[in-house]
């Protein structure tokens, strides 16, 4: 997690220097006094990417507790390739295959990491209602806009 607070910081750092920059042209400002409010904005940002993070983790286990009597499913579940939707935010297909005799439902936690392996999201998509011995698809979209490279990973699938 260290990695992903850096690289945030870094972003946000970046951004709010270039966006703060032409306000260091004014005669007020001051270069520390520009580099001070760049470092605010920064750390303002990177509160905000981990807020995000921390509260789709909460959302993710939230739903996750309310399912009563599942078993691990991850075998059971392929993810497909991830696209980035018309609103910036990342999709990928999520496939449950049901090998029970009964109708069953999967709740699977989609992590969305970059290159690096740092968690930048995750949510968790049902697919309900698989008849036996078939698959079923839902679309795990991420709660924000995500940039880089994005590998999505299971990280949790129950049937139930």
């Amino acid at each position: 997690m260290t990695g992903h607070r850096a690289r945030w910081t870094t972003a946000a750092a970046l951004a709010a220097a270039a966006a703060l920059g032409t306000a260091g042209c004014s005669g007020s400002s001051t270069p520390s006094g520009t580099a001070s409010k760049a470092a605010s904005a920064a750390s303002s940002l990177a509160s905000q990417a981990n807020g995000v993070l921390a509260s789709a983790t909460a959302e993710a286990g939230r739903r996750l507790d309310e399912i009563k009597g599942g078993v691990d499913a991850r075998s059971a579940v392929r993810l497909g390739a991830p696209q980035t939707a018309s609103d910036g935010r990342t999709t990928v297909p999520v496939t449950a295959t049901n090998t029970t005799d009964s109708t069953k439902s999967f709740a699977v936690q989609v992590n969305f990491k970059d290159s690096g392996g740092n968690l930048l999201d995750t949510v968790v998509v049902t697919v309900g209602d698989v008849p036996a011995g078939k698959s079923a698809e839902a679309t795990a979209r991420s709660t924000h806009k995500l940039s880089g490279q994005v590998k999505p990973e299971v990280g949790t699938a129950l049937r139930y």
